[in-house]
């Protein structure tokens, strides 16, 4: 009987070692190192509250001042969306406030 295809190599190591690693290569790709934290702004962990209450005092403020300079340059519902976070940030300068207050009565 003729065949059409030849027999394929009965245990050819190299080849086999090639087509795991071939297989390896799309099936079982490595695995990429996990990427550091970013440490460009980092919070001493000996921070006291008072400092950390205070710096978030102060940067809630200035979010919510960039927030109303921005929305008087937009209209329609882009001012509308920037005056939403406007308020929301501006609750978040209240919350602060009082627990600022309430730390300064406590120490």
């Amino acid at each position: 009987m003729f065949k059409i295809t030849p027999n394929p190599p009965l245990h050819d190591a190299k080849l086999n070692l090639a087509a795991h690693r071939a297989i390896d290569h799309y099936l079982n790709p490595p695995t990429a190192p996990a990427p550091e934290p970013s440490t460009l702004f980092t919070v001493t962990s000996g921070a006291s509250s008072e400092s950390l209450i205070a710096n978030s005092y102060e940067t809630l403020s200035s979010v919510t001042t960039l927030l109303l300079d921005l929305s008087e340059d937009l209209t329609g519902k882009d001012r509308d969306r920037a005056l939403a976070i406007h308020q929301l940030s501006e609750l978040g300068v209240l919350l602060m406030g009082t627990l600022m207050d309430q730390q300064t009565l406590h120490n």
